[in-house]
């Protein structure tokens, strides 16, 4: 017989939790149940969750004794990390029955940690687009508000924590795909400093993404970053070390600090009302908590920021369908046809031959325009966009040795309705609808800084509003500690979706 679910299970963080377990209070089993529970009463309404695997999460509450500072917490994984012998789709048709052979590095610390993984959330193909609605697993719903969007891709761990699911879930950041969801889903989301978490084996490179999670409270995403982080041998790049345990930030505010603030895209176009004054209020509780607050801006070029931006993206695309023909190429078939077609029309038969076994698209129409726009560039235009990028990577390290931190929106809009990033529209006119919603976040990614999305406003609508901060390279531990204050100031932990 199963033991009851902990009753007072959304009272608590992750961290409160592992206390717990420690003292002896509660059961991993106890904990694991009220996770199931919540999965089957409230996934229906939200496909947070497109995979479980709960015998396994009741034999490692039974079984395994708890250990580390999350010893019997439930956890869930992204659909887009691979943990050997577990079916990882990726958010892509073509993938539905794909079982990685490896298990990432990532994800053995999360073990370590005494995690239990009860199942995987959903995310957008490949995690390529701001809002979660794949064709393999269908859309998954906002718990604020089921008609709009969670954002992406983290967007079903943000649901599964919004909804009290799990108190934190794994999630991966490479162009806001951790903060997207938090700002979304009224949650705090880190997207820490390039190479200061493992990205090996190498599944992709470390050059935009980086893993953390999505949590309710701030000392969850920093006790997971203190058992994450730090550098595997062979790793692309490497972080300094925090001064010290990225918690221990949370224990005093930090001293006062000089903030630059905008509420305008890197375009110089405004954003929604609503993001305008999420920002401003934000503006006004630092000023109060003691901080020099400076409207100011990067001198940025805002276009070639987002064209360059969107050849490195649209090389992700690509490289995906690389991958699939180099691992296909010890077939014999397969080599004959990229030599007599060549590897595009030779992934376009592949697909083809994919969708009369499944009855769907092996890959989204976005997956496909990303894939051809890099298929019709040369090497050249992707080196002469990473060295746009560099150049403004200079442009921003310069302007934070003026600031401390610089605040902006996460989104130009609150979270959109779902279908409204329809990916059948005209290629330019989604463009730039992406471009005006996710207009501030990738800038953390290409340039490795570390940012955060801050749940600090919500709109009239009951549509919560994250607030962005960006820092310098390496100083997770400041915005920790900001973020610290920003939560004893203007708590969010009880602000929950009804």
């Amino acid at each position: 017989m199963a033991p009851e679910p902990f009753v007072a299970y959304e009272d608590h963080d992750a961290v409160g939790m592992g206390e717990l377990v420690a003292a002896g209070e509660v059961q991993p089993a106890e904990l694991v149940e009220a996770t199931i529970e919540r999965i089957e009463r409230t996934n229906p309404d939200i496909n947070a969750v497109v995979a479980t695997d709960y015998d396994a999460a009741r034999s490692l509450a039974t079984n395994q004794p708890p250990a580390g500072p999350f010893g019997g917490v439930p956890i869930l994984i992204k659909d887009l990390m691979a943990v050997a012998g577990d079916n990882a789709t990726f958010g892509s048709v073509f993938f539905r029955d794909f079982v990685p052979e490896f298990t990432s590095e990532v994800m053995q610390r999360i073990r370590r940690a005494g995690f239990i993984p009860v199942g995987r959330t959903n995310s957008p193909e490949f995690g390529l687009l701001p809002t979660t609605e794949p064709t393999l697993h269908g859309s998954t719903r906002n718990p604020w508000d089921l008609t709009r969007s969670p954002g992406g891709s983290s967007g079903g761990a943000a649901a599964a924590v919004a909804a009290g699911i799990v108190p934190l879930a794994q999630g991966s950041d490479g162009g806001g795909s951790i903060r997207i969801p938090a700002s979304a889903c009224g949650l705090f989301g880190l997207k820490p400093s390039r190479g200061r978490n493992p990205r090996v084996p190498a599944a992709s490179s470390d050059y935009l993404a980086v893993d953390l999670g999505l949590s309710r409270s701030v000392r969850d995403s920093a006790t997971l970053l203190d058992v994450i982080h730090g550098a595997e041998p062979g790793s692309e790049y490497w972080a300094p070390p925090p001064p010290a345990p990225f918690a221990a930030a949370l224990d005093v505010d930090p001293k006062p600090l000089t903030i630059a603030y905008s509420t305008r895209d890197y375009r110089g176009l405004p954003v929604h009302a609503d993001c305008e004054e999420a920002v401003l209020s934000t503006a006004r509780l630092l000023e109060e908590l003691g901080h020099r607050v400076v409207e100011d801006a990067p001198p940025l070029d805002g276009s070639v920021m987002a064209e360059a931006f969107m050849e490195v993206w649209a090389s992700l695309a690509a490289g995906v369908f690389q991958l699939i023909l180099d691992e296909a190429d010890d077939h014999r078939l397969v080599r004959l046809m990229r030599r007599v077609f060549g590897d595009w029309w030779t992934i376009k038969i592949i697909a083809r031959l994919d969708r009369r076994r499944s009855g769907l698209d092996a890959f989204e129409p976005f997956t496909w325009a990303l894939a051809n726009l890099s298929r019709k560039r040369s090497q050249a235009h992707l080196d002469r966009a990473k060295t746009a990028l560099q150049g403004i990577s200079h442009q921003m390290g310069v302007f934070l040795e003026q600031y401390d931190v610089a605040l902006s929106p996460v989104l130009g809009t609150p979270p959109v309705q779902l279908g409204q990033i329809d990916q059948s529209r005209d290629w330019d006119e989604l463009i730039e609808e992406l471009l005006i919603y996710v207009a501030f976040t990738p800038l953390a990614n290409f340039t490795g800084l570390p940012a955060m999305s801050v749940p600090l406003h919500w709109n009239d609508s009951g549509l919560p509003i994250g607030s962005h901060f960006l820092g310098r390279f390496g100083d997770e531990f400041g915005l920790l500690r900001l973020a610290g204050q920003l939560e004893r100031a203007r708590p969010w932990f009880d602000r929950r979706p009804g």
